[in-house]
């Protein structure tokens, strides 16, 4: 898992929210979307709901595109309340140390995702991510 700056690293002022476990195919992607949306709806969320819909779809994207293992896998999506901010985690098998964050040109078709992600990100000139455990994932804060 990784982890941004601005967490506070102190995981017991989390407040659990909601999670779900997709498929690794692209159909799970939309279905991250509506059920993230559906969930999060009752917590009246200080930050934009559309702006983490969007970091989730790009999120549970990436986790699905790369992750690896031997054996059937699934995709992990966590959401907590961290004071007034969002937690979001995303979590597949793979090396973490493979995810980074690129500049695409206009011309390509892929390599946004983290670019889209950090800058909805509230500590997006911090540094981005950074790795805290060796299994595939990411995790980033938003505002509250």
């Amino acid at each position: 898992m990784t982890r941004t700056d601005c967490d506070s690293g102190d995981d017991a002022l989390l407040e659990p929210l909601g999670g779900m476990v997709l498929y690794p195919v692209p159909e799970s992607v939309g279905r991250a979307r509506r059920w993230f949306r559906k969930f999060t709806e009752p917590h009246q969320l200080g930050c934009s709901i559309d702006d983490c819909v969007l970091m989730v779809s790009e999120l549970v994207t990436n986790a699905i595109l790369y992750g690896e293992a031997d054996e059937p896998w699934r995709v992990r999506v966590r959401w907590y309340r961290l004071g007034e901010a969002l937690r979001v985690d995303v979590h597949n098998p793979g090396c973490p140390a493979h995810v980074r964050l690129r500049s695409p040109r206009a011309t390509e078709a892929h390599g946004r995702g983290l670019l889209l992600v950090d800058a909805l990100e509230p500590c997006a000139g911090s540094g981005g991510l950074l790795p805290v455990s060796g299994r595939g994932g990411i995790g980033k804060g938003t505002p509250g």
